[in-house]
């Protein structure tokens, strides 16, 4: 698995590691976190959500843009980390939410959002283009689709570790103030402690239950209760942020100490035109315009890849704490399930496309990520289904529903465990084999903007995850799974209707009379 690879690629992953971390933990928690903490309803969480993580990606093109113009791309990747930690710094002050202090208190928690999104930015897809840099190299370019996959193995064991992070020091501190955790009551005390409280009979009755179970003694202030509910469940939550800006400090760590290992891109050289026929630079101009639309194509497919992929963060972690029963394991938790297999799936889905490469039948990256988009349908075809077979109503209906009915319902684990089992292969059959493709595409002087465009893509895949959310709480929810399942199969169906071209295009890598003249050409193509 490591042979014929650069010595720089391993360290680099280390160094995403942080990122990986911080990541998976703002996937866990953030949109349970601004539900439990400011009394959000799942659909203004799931806006916030989306628009955050949509600024991770889109800000890759500002931090590529800054890489590309100052060849600096060491430097900011340093920036981006120190600026990440920065935000992971603010977000861990644990301070209780009321209703006099939540507009500036939820502002400040935006700004630190803004601030983990703007250093991942500067940081995310210029690492990507240093080890796409690595294999430019001749002796290691064989490698590049390889090499992307075991960066993208090592960046997840900082993904697999955090989901178990938060859930861990919440009920470490619930258990210290002698409360229990329940998925259920932090919302149950937003609605009793609201002025404007209209919890029906039904729901007093359920809230009372929760309480009890949580810790609440009979007889004594439930008001007070529930406010030291929230802020101890809350603390726990800021705890893990703490355990962030641990993760991110080590990144640090690791880059600057290894960073000479990685590639150091030379300052950009003047090309006199006048080397070059008129024929000759109309061929490399044709030649590179051929490419960046073949990216710009895979970029319009994968947008949909990503808009069904990252509901893990939003309303499949809605239904994991609605639906599935996680007396014994937090909801949060389950985002470990996808690092997991990628960690342990990536090394056979490495031996399948070896073996056949090594058989004359190796499959060309456009085609691998069309097999993705289906793979995800295939998830969603099965969630769909079941749901379907189960008879689940909507995430509003579900939750008003009696605590006895909704246990009656309740899934058992593996459900999600077969979910994220096809949605991670199919991550592995489109992510990191992207990252290869605009890799290999992108023009040398630019590998920083590109692969900024490919995190725009899941940018804006992001921006629209608030609809999973909406159609999870209104409709039968096998009927917003189907929906997925729809966009999932209508653009396997679009990129196999590309690949012919797509394999034709990306055949081979520019002449090198053509790499050369990319940079005098390129300012007037694009």
């Amino acid at each position: 698995m490591f042979k014929n690879q650069p010595k720089g690629l391993i360290p680099a992953a280390l160094s995403n590691m942080g990122e990986r971390f911080g990541y998976y933990i703002m996937n866990a928690v953030l949109v349970l976190f601004l539900c439990s903490k400011f009394g959000l309803s799942g659909d203004k969480a799931s806006l916030i959500y989306s628009f955050f993580y949509a600024g991770i990606y889109i800000l890759s093109l500002v931090g590529g843009t800054i890489a590309d113009k100052t060849r600096n791309y060491k430097g900011t990747i340093i920036n981006g980390l120190i600026i990440m930690t920065a935000g992971y710094v603010i977000l861990s002050i644990p301070i209780l939410a009321t209703p006099q202090n939540s507009t500036w208190l939820l502002t400040l928690t935006c700004a630190a959002l803004f601030l983990i999104a703007f250093g991942n930015g500067l940081f995310k897809g210029n690492l990507q283009a240093i080890v796409g840099q690595l294999y430019d190299n001749p002796r290691y370019s064989a490698q590049r689709d390889s090499g992307f996959q075991i960066f993208y193995v090592f960046i997840n064991i900082g993904g697999l570790i955090a989901p178990f992070v938060a859930p861990m020091l919440r009920s470490w501190w619930l258990g210290v103030n002698s409360m229990v955790y329940n998925a259920d009551f932090p919302e149950l005390c937003h609605q009793y402690l609201s002025v404007t409280n209209t919890m029906t009979a039904e729901n007093m009755e359920n809230l009372y239950a929760v309480a009890t179970a949580a810790g609440h003694t009979a007889g004594a202030d439930l008001s007070e209760f529930c406010t030291k509910y929230l802020e101890v469940f809350n603390t726990g939550i800021h705890y893990s942020f703490i355990a962030s800006v641990g993760a991110m400090l080590i990144s640090l760590v690791i880059f600057l100490v290894t960073k000479s290992q990685l590639p150091t891109p030379a300052a950009r050289e003047k090309v006199q035109s006048q080397q070059y026929t008129q024929a000759e630079k109309q061929a490399m101009a044709k030649e590179i315009k051929q490419r960046m639309l073949a990216l710009f194509a895979v970029l319009g497919v994968v947008i949909f890849f990503w808009f069904s992929f990252h509901q893990n963060g939003t309303s499949l972690s809605l239904f994991a704490r609605d639906f599935v029963a996680t007396d014994t394991i937090a909801p949060e938790i389950w985002q470990a399930v996808n690092p997991f297999f990628v960690i342990v799936l990536t090394p056979l889905v490495m031996l399948l496309f070896g073996s056949l490469s090594r058989r004359g039948r190796e499959i060309s990256t456009p085609r691998k990520i069309a097999y993705g988009m289906g793979l995800a349908g295939l998830a969603y075809l099965f969630l769909c289904i079941y749901c379907s077979m189960q008879g689940y109503p909507s995430g509003d209906a579900f939750r008003d529903m009696s605590a006895a009915a909704k246990d009656g319902l309740k899934a058992g684990p593996w459900v999600l465990i077969a979910l994220y089992f096809f949605l991670t292969v199919a991550e592995l059959f489109i992510s990191p084999l992207g990252l290869s493709f605009v890799s290999k595409v992108a023009p040398k002087h630019l590998q920083g903007l590109c692969q900024g465009l490919w995190l725009g893509a899941t940018a804006i895949g992001n921006l629209l995850l608030w609809i999973g959310p909406l159609m999870y709480n209104k409709w039968p929810i096998s009927v917003a799974w189907g929906v997925f399942l729809a966009v999932c199969l209508v653009s396997m169906c679009v990129m196999f209707g590309m690949v012919k071209w797509l394999e034709r295009v990306t055949s081979d890598t520019p002449a090198p009379a053509a790499a050369e003249a990319i940079e005098s050409e390129e300012k007037d193509i694009l």
